[in-house]
């Protein structure tokens, strides 16, 4: 990503900056660095001609991930627990170091720690459901591993809630406060569509088919508590996974 005038970011009450090369399929060495250079290229260009606007926002949101954590099994995770180990964990970290080129020009920063999204147009909820609509579906390695998602419309509207809470700034978890194992959500959504969840898929096909992704994305233990969005006074509309997913189905 080149340089950005300053002038194209310039008058805006807020900024917000969700773009990023997919993390799906598998990752490659040219893959990886693409979804490097998308977040903090991407990100410190947007950060930089912010802070030299001459008219600044009053608050800058930039996407981060979950993936900050690394897998830490049953560990409750909030806003203020140390960064993990892996490749998204560095890049999560450096995303997140990126936008505070705009906090240290006085803009307030907010980093979305992005947990799953549920949403019926696309992520991961749209390539699930075909397979669980054949009976095809089910967990995912051991399925014990800790899924923390959010549904869309929460998201939505954590973002327009920070956006108007001058008291929120840094990073934010931005999941439901109620995360399931993969098994358990693999049960909710097959159950939904009256569909059986009786395979699984074994964590060594998982990682054959995506390589390292497999361990980082799908089989990566995340229970994750979005403690300053509750501290902040945000109210879920869907806390509840099965809630989510029949408003979504």
């Amino acid at each position: 990503m080149g340089e950005l005038s300053p002038g194209a970011v310039s008058g805006f009450e807020a900024v917000i900056h969700l773009a990023g090369e997919s993390i799906a399929g598998r990752w490659t060495a040219q893959k990886k660095k693409a979804i490097r250079e998308s977040r903090v290229h991407g990100t410190r260009t947007v950060a930089a001609a912010l802070a030299r606007a001459e008219s600044k926002p009053r608050v800058f949101v930039c996407a981060s991930a979950i993936g900050f954590y690394g897998n830490r099994g049953d560990e409750i995770l909030t806003e203020q627990s140390p960064g993990g180990n892996g490749y998204l964990v560095d890049v999560s970290r450096d995303w997140e170091a990126m936008s505070g080129i705009a906090a240290e020009a006085g803009i307030r920063t907010v980093n979305l720690r992005l947990g799953l999204v549920l949403s019926r147009r696309g992520a991961a909820l749209a390539k699930m459901l075909p397979v669980f609509k054949l009976g095809a579906g089910g967990k995912l390695g051991s399925g014990k591993q800790w899924w923390s998602w959010i549904h869309i419309d929460d998201m939505v509207e954590a973002v327009r809630h920070i956006i108007q809470t001058d008291t929120v700034s840094g990073p934010v978890n931005f999941v439901s406060p109620n995360p399931v194992r993969n098994e358990e959500f693999t049960k909710t959504l097959a159950s939904l569509l009256g569909r059986p969840a009786f395979f699984s898929v074994p964590a060594f096909a998982m990682r054959l088919a995506l390589g390292e992704a497999a361990d980082e994305l799908m089989l990566a233990s995340q229970r994750v508590e979005p403690a300053a969005l509750k501290a902040s006074g945000y109210t879920f509309q869907y806390g509840d996974l099965r809630a989510a997913l029949e408003n979504l189905i």
